[in-house]
């Protein structure tokens, strides 16, 4: 079962944005996962295959101008980059993704046995988690969880093809820098190939509902709004992508296949695609026309 927990965060001294980076961020969550269990948190300092998790940068909870500012809608654009600190009494936000019931589970205590006033350390700042949103809220969208079955049932509800062509389009953005691993090198072209397998991959090892294959040759992009972004540290320099695209299923093609496309596009918010997603990349949502 999928979760993506939104902890909500309050620092009580400025967080410096050398300490806003990914991999700080990264530190944080095994801190917080071997504070319940330290052999967990060693396992997944130490594993290097795919991780049942996903971590948002830090968010402040209101609208950022300036510079960095993302060219697409503030309403699905996520800050990735911090300029300059974060003041002590700022609300702020962070995403964390399960994709494995048995993480979660293994995390039982710590969400229920959170206490507000036992500060947390980013860098050399003291942060308070002072709430977790782990359902559907109004102002967060963000927040959520459902199971692997339900996902599936819900992504073609019908099964006959009159109501399944409702279901062959395919809007999403890309909320923080995304690129894709291609051989010995990093792509930041959102082929239909690196976004859904991608998404393919992480299904079939934590959903227990494998598809052996999807119909890949009935997608195509029919709209792309899209930009690269330089993220660049003293360690490393990453480049993605950042924007909008829209994919249509085309073709003669059965309902199951449809129904299993829609499926992993709505498992998109809780995977993330491409790379770094446990530090803050590659994190994408689809959108629902209203």
């Amino acid at each position: 079962m999928p979760h993506s927990l939104v902890l909500n965060l309050l620092p009580q001294s400025p967080i410096p944005p050398q300490y806003l980076t990914g991999r700080h961020l990264h530190a944080l969550f095994l801190t917080l996962v071997s504070s319940v269990d330290s052999t967990l948190g060693d396992r997944l300092h130490d594993s290097t295959a795919d991780k049942a998790f996903t971590l948002s940068p830090l968010q402040i909870q209101r609208e950022e101008r300036g510079r960095y500012k993302s060219k697409i809608p503030h309403s699905y654009s996520l800050q990735y980059f911090h300029q300059q600190a974060i003041p002590a009494g700022t609300p702020c936000w962070w995403r964390i993704s399960l994709l494995d019931d048995t993480l979660f589970s293994q995390l039982t205590q710590l969400w229920l046995n959170l206490n507000p006033s036992h500060p947390w350390h980013l860098g050399p700042a003291n942060l308070y988690i002072t709430s977790i949103q782990g359902t559907p809220q109004s102002t967060q969208p963000w927040a959520n969880a459902i199971t692997y079955s339900q996902l599936y049932e819900q992504a073609g509800e019908n099964s006959d093809l009159r109501s399944l062509a409702n279901h062959r389009t395919l809007n999403f953005t890309f909320t923080t820098p995304t690129a894709f691993r291609q051989g010995k090198f990093d792509t930041t072209l959102p082929t239909r190939e690196c976004v859904f397998n991608s998404l393919l991959s992480r299904w079939n090892k934590y959903s227990g509902i494998e598809f052996s294959e999807i119909a890949l040759e009935s997608i195509f992009p029919s709209f792309l709004n899209i930009h690269t972004e330089i993220l660049a540290d003293s360690r490393s320099k990453f480049i993605g992508i950042l924007g909008e695209i829209n994919y249509r299923i085309l073709g003669d093609i059965e309902p199951i296949q449809i129904k299993q496309i829609n499926a992993l596009a709505d498992f998109a918010m809780y995977a993330g695609v491409g790379r770094k997603t446990t530090m803050g990349m590659g994190m994408i949502r689809r959108l629902y026309s209203s």
